[in-house]
């Protein structure tokens, strides 16, 4: 079938993998760019569905952005105001794109309609919704309340001084407030109910608002307070550093099957994901965090881990692929996001898994997994349109079991030319 990529059993790899630019980073940095006051030049900036979208809708509401060969993006600010008052904006399944511009659009005095593919209105929105409307938002849903599509319309938006939001659900409902409250030019306190998962995606947000000259006041992470300002100034010029979700794969290969080293984030990294080599460390992976790059080498034995992820919400499922080939059950808890992401990432990968032969148990916010003795080869592994699904269990192929990726395509949500990569560190 055309839409299978058929992975052969690999015994090792080695080499250099340079990662494409981070998704989190670049559509951030691509809105903080838009509203602020002043041109942006973007470096590095990744290439993929999913910032496809987010360039689509702002060239939409008529952003000045150029688009240079050497893949650079430059921006004119628009200074907080969308030139198009009145549009339609189709933002696929890109989360990262659909919550911020939510919020920023429901401060922007116009008439907007987002809507995205079915999984995206099946994604929950009504936590950032409930906090817009705090604010006074004209918000409406057009189909089941609480979810996708919206209409946005004008209104007169009324700070109090304070707004609640849950923080158990999605980070990129508070990462969409604290981004789009500068548009007010008014302080306004945040507060937290409930537990923040994700933390590390919300000093991503707070760490690049500060680069564009808005310094947010963070209490105990249950209170962010946003200062009252003229708002977002660009800072000329920036780089997005390599996606830390994506070095999960490369450095799981090596910890699999050889010696990687994967250049585009290092020691100063924002990234929380870059946490994961802490995980392959407890494996029992040997692992060197440089200045740019960090190299992975095999573990004589992998070792099975329990571990609370909710600092690494998506490198925990290369965790979950790598638990077939450890010593004993694994046991990932704390990622109830898994559920309401591309996918119900927690059933998807629990079905695949067991697919191989794997035994495992399912909860509403972890997954244990016991590998097999034997994993069966040649088994077609389901991907829901999901990206991570993709690349994470093409790394069983490197433990000398071909395997079948249905879909293989979806990898283009952030990473293209995954599998391309992949190849070039096999060792024959």
């Amino acid at each position: 079938m055309a839409n299978q990529k058929k992975l052969k059993a690999v015994q090792s790899v080695f080499g250099q993998v340079t990662l494409p630019g981070s998704k989190s980073i670049t559509n951030r940095i691509l809105l903080l760019s838009a509203i602020a006051k002043g041109e942006t030049t973007i470096k590095h900036p990744l290439q993929s569905d999913d910032t496809h979208h987010m360039i689509e809708a702002l060239k939409i509401l008529q952003v000045d952005l150029t688009q240079k060969e050497n893949g650079d993006i430059l921006i004119q600010g628009a200074r907080g105001q969308f030139k198009n008052k009145s549009a339609e904006i189709f933002l696929g399944n890109a989360g990262t794109a659909f919550r911020p511009l939510t919020a920023a659009l429901a401060f922007s005095q116009g008439d907007y309609m987002l809507s995205g593919v079915p999984r995206m209105h099946e994604r929950p929105i009504k936590d950032l919704v409930d906090a817009l409307l705090q604010l006074n938002a004209d918000i409406t849903y057009l189909n089941e309340e609480g979810y996708p599509p919206l209409k946005i319309s004008p209104s007169e938006i009324i700070t109090n001084g304070s707004v609640k939001i849950r923080g158990d659900i999605s980070s990129q409902f508070l990462t969409a407030l604290l981004m789009a409250i500068p548009l007010t030019k008014k302080e306004v306190s945040i507060e937290i109910v409930g537990d923040l998962i994700s933390k590390p995606y919300i000093d991503i947000t707070l760490n690049l608002m500060n680069r564009f000259g808005v310094q947010v006041k963070k209490i105990d992470w249950q209170y962010f307070v946003i200062p009252g300002s003229g708002g977002y100034v660009s800072p000329g010029e920036i780089f997005v550093e390599g996606d830390a979700s994506s070095a999960s794969y490369f450095l799981g290969a090596g910890a699999l099957a050889g010696d990687i080293e994967v250049k585009g984030i290092g020691k100063n990294s924002i990234q929380g994901d870059i946490k994961f080599t802490e995980a392959l460390t407890l494996m029992g992976a040997e692992i060197q965090i440089l200045e740019g790059s960090i190299k992975a080498s095999k573990a004589s034995t992998l070792q099975a881990i329990n571990l609370d992820c909710n600092h690494i919400p998506d490198a925990a499922m290369t965790l979950a692929v790598l638990a077939l080939f450890a010593n004993g059950t694994t046991k990932l808890h704390n990622i109830g996001s898994w559920r309401v992401k591309e996918t119900d990432r927690i059933k998807a990968m629990a079905t695949e898994l067991k697919k191989l032969g794997a035994e495992v148990v399912e909860g509403e916010d972890f997954i244990e997994i016991t590998p097999p003795l034997h994993i069966k080869e040649n088994i077609e592994i389901d991907t829901y349109d999901d990206h991570r699904m993709a690349m994470c269990f093409s790394l069983v192929s490197l433990k000398n079991i071909p395997i079948i990726i249905n879909d293989p395509a979806c990898v283009n949500k952030t990473f293209p030319t995954y599998f391309e990569v992949l190849e070039s560190i096999v060792k024959t």
